[in-house]
């Protein structure tokens, strides 16, 4: 029996390729990747302007990976939690978070995360594998739609910092934003995408190599390898020498400003001697500074710091002329803020 292939894991010029030996015309061709792209289809018998003789000839030869939405939760601030089932029954989670000036998707890329980040309810999960390029473009497409449907909007941003380590599965992480992109998919401003790393100096280079377009974060969460190794257990790999070092490299060949992503957890990384070492951290690179609310999760010791501490670290670093900004958490009542996805419906 042959074996079918994934046929959003051709490029467009092998879809072109194929369908040629099998004497399709051109404009068929393009017919065939706008169904599987800019419609997102999960069947070859929903491409409804294609002959029944083509659908069949790609049933025979292919088969689609859609993740299909399963699962929905909303929050009382208005974030949905959406739950894909993939097609090998495991799941992941993405989220539409509204605001009053924009509607943001965030994005996953694996099943469970191999980073094992202390601190977050997707690191205490098993991990079991990458996903695929469509998988990850699938979210954002449904996501899309439920932006449109509900708030009359396309998604103005889109995030990944989802589950899973975007990095550790780059070439799928990349050819979904490829296609996200692309004027044959879904036309998004690179811009206005970003995408979140624990930090992995290898990679953060091959995107400087790569000349990527859209953003990037790091979730530094503290500038003391002592600390950073009790919580992102990558760090003992990559310690923050090593990371910045990398950092540096994409800045010089990028000229993009890198955000850093910092957790304030009390009592661990939220006084006045972190804020100092993490200003003094800054002075290599330009960045932007996110603090971000610790959303306490199932048989974890941190604890979300004190608003009058939260203060006065920006204050800090504001007092250094940084570019800082406190993120609010939202959708914490169905599990959907940063760190709480865990497939809990599961």
């Amino acid at each position: 029996m042959k074996t079918k292939q994934n046929i959003r894991n051709c490029s467009y010029e092998e879809l072109v390729s194929f369908l040629k030996k099998e004497n399709e015309k051109t404009f068929r061709i393009n017919q065939v990747y706008d169904w599987i792209w800019r419609k997102s289809i999960g069947s070859f018998f929903e491409m409804k302007n294609i002959p029944k003789t083509t659908r069949e000839l790609l049933e025979t030869n292919f088969f689609i990976d859609k993740a299909i939405p399963e699962l929905k939760q909303e929050s009382s601030d208005g974030t949905i939690k959406t739950v894909f089932r993939l097609i090998d029954k495991t799941y992941v989670e993405g989220v539409l978070i509204p605001t009053d000036n924009r509607t943001t998707a965030c994005i996953s890329s694996q099943v469970g995360c191999n980073a094992k980040c202390s601190f977050c309810a997707t690191g205490k999960m098993a991990f079991k594998r990458n996903l695929t390029a469509g998988e990850i473009y699938d979210q954002v497409f449904e996501i899309n739609k439920q932006s449109e449907e509900i708030y009359n909007a396309k998604l103005s941003n889109i995030v990944f910092m989802g589950m899973g380590e975007p990095l550790l599965n780059y070439e799928n992480t990349l050819g979904s934003l490829d296609r996200i992109i692309s004027e044959k998919g879904l036309g998004f401003s690179p811009r206005r995408i970003t995408l979140s790393t624990v930090g992995i100096p290898k990679m953060i280079k091959k995107l400087a190599d790569d000349d990527i377009k859209f953003n990037l974060a790091v979730s530094l969460h503290t500038a003391n390898n002592e600390k950073r190794n009790k919580i992102i257990p990558i760090n003992r790999k990559y310690p923050i020498d090593t990371l910045m070092e990398s950092l540096v490299y994409f800045h010089e060949k990028t000229k993009k400003r890198i955000t850093f992503e910092y957790l304030l957890l009390e009592n661990f990384n939220n006084n006045i001697d972190d804020a100092q070492e993490l200003a003094e951290l800054c002075k290599a690179i330009p960045v932007k500074i996110n603090l971000i609310e610790y959303n306490e999760i199932d048989n974890s010791n941190f604890k979300k710091s004190a608003e009058e501490k939260t203060i006065a670290f920006a204050n800090y670093l504001e007092s250094k002329n940084m570019l800082v900004q406190i993120r609010k958490s939202r959708g914490q009542d169905i599990d959907a803020a940063c760190g709480q996805l865990a497939l809990k419906h599961k």
